[in-house]
């Protein structure tokens, strides 16, 4: 049978709800609604669900992946943001640079595509790329559900643009897809530069988890073959990495640069693993594509955002004229495109936790990861 879609938002045209759907022994489904009040009002969410999995996506946040769950596992976190928050409400100018913080609640957004890194300012103060970028405040159209029986997936597919007049023509095609009967979810990201003059890119993926994944003895795992501080106050810290305290008020937030060991195809895969190690959340991408990783760490209150980012990136997530200068931007030809492709995953048993443990130590069992003991000059900025 052929795939059956839907138009659910178009560039002018009304939204369309798209009843469950039932396909042999598979329950499958559908639903877009839109915010009616507060920060809230005017954002469209769109819930797609296959057996095991419910992802709930922001086409007005850029087509990020707001909240999901996975057989009762909760993947996101709790941010102190009552979102999702539109666009319209957040200052990303604002001269502090840090507007971005006002939206930032989902589960997995993306930065850029100009700038991803922290915010840069000209040498007269002034505010010239903030904090994170644009690409997560920016509404998509043209967002598309398919159902294709034979292929056995649900597809939610949008369109997104970064443009600026005599400056940026981007154009970034978003697809999450979900299998029928399987935990891992599938994200295709096409970055083209739809212009007659070149371009650069930036993309980094900020993908966030609190509870219950996270807690006191959660343990981040990466085949890590070097382990930068990004500060004085991470670099006291480095030795444990990947270590995870409990939720304490007033603590300061960490970031850990690294590079990821990798297999002949340039694939490699971390993980997160739950304090009772029986549940673990997992990355798999291509180092080809996204060759730099941002472990960040933010253990304050519960009330305050406990949370932490798994960050795989084109580059580290600093001001971009550091990055420029030690070479980390992609450069697009006129009409030239950049793919992406991450899978997410959940492992629900201890033995599951385990295979992908080994899976991820055979990467680099042949290699020793450095652990430089404070920033080093060609990662991080002076702290």
């Amino acid at each position: 049978m052929p795939e059956e879609t839907w138009k659910l938002i178009g560039s002018a045209a009304e939204a369309i709800h798209v009843p469950p759907w039932t396909t042999g022994s598979h329950q499958l489904g559908a639903i877009w609604n839109q915010g009616r009040s507060g920060l809230s009002a005017g954002v469209d969410t769109v819930t797609i669900w296959n057996d095991k999995l419910r992802v709930s996506v922001l086409p007005t946040r850029g087509m990020g992946l707001w909240r999901a769950d996975c057989e009762g596992i909760p993947l996101g976190w709790q941010s102190p943001i009552r979102g999702p928050v539109h666009p319209q409400f957040v200052p990303l100018m604002e001269p502090s640079g840090l507007g971005w913080l006002d939206g930032f609640d989902e589960w997995l957004c993306r930065c850029g595509l100009i700038s991803n890194g922290a915010p840069e300012f000209d040498t007269q103060g002034q505010l010239v790329y903030p904090l994170h970028g644009r690409i997560a405040n920016r509404p998509a159209h043209d967002v598309t559900l398919g159902i294709d029986e034979s292929a056995g997936t649900i597809r939610l597919t949008g369109i997104v643009e970064e443009t600026r007049f005599h400056f940026h023509k981007l154009r970034m095609t978003s697809t999450i897809t979900l299998q029928f009967g399987s935990t891992d979810i599938q994200l295709e990201d096409r970055i083209e530069n739809v212009s007659d003059s070149p371009a650069e890119i930036q993309l980094l993926y900020h993908i966030n988890y609190g509870p219950p994944l996270l807690g006191k003895g959660s343990q981040f795992v990466a085949p890590a073959t070097r382990v930068v501080p990004r500060s004085q106050l991470a670099a006291q810290q480095v030795t444990s990495w990947g270590d995870y305290h409990g939720p304490a008020a007033n603590t300061e937030e960490t970031v850990f640069f690294t590079s990821l060991a990798a297999d002949n195809d340039g694939y490699t895969q971390v993980m997160l693993i739950a304090p009772d190690r029986t549940r673990s959340a997992a990355i798999r991408y291509s180092t080809r594509q996204l060759p730099c990783f941002s472990l960040w760490k933010n253990e304050t209150s519960l009330l305050d955002g406990y949370v932490t980012g798994l960050e795989p990136g084109t580059n580290y997530p600093n001001p971009i004229g550091f990055e420029k200068s030690r070479g980390r931007v992609v450069k697009l030809a006129p009409g030239a495109n950049y793919d992406v492709h991450l899978q997410l995953s959940i492992d629900q048993t201890q033995d599951e936790v385990t295979r992908r443990v080994d899976a991820i130590h055979a990467l680099n069992s042949n290699q020793t990861t450095i652990i430089e003991p404070r920033p080093a000059a060609d990662w991080c900025l002076p702290d």
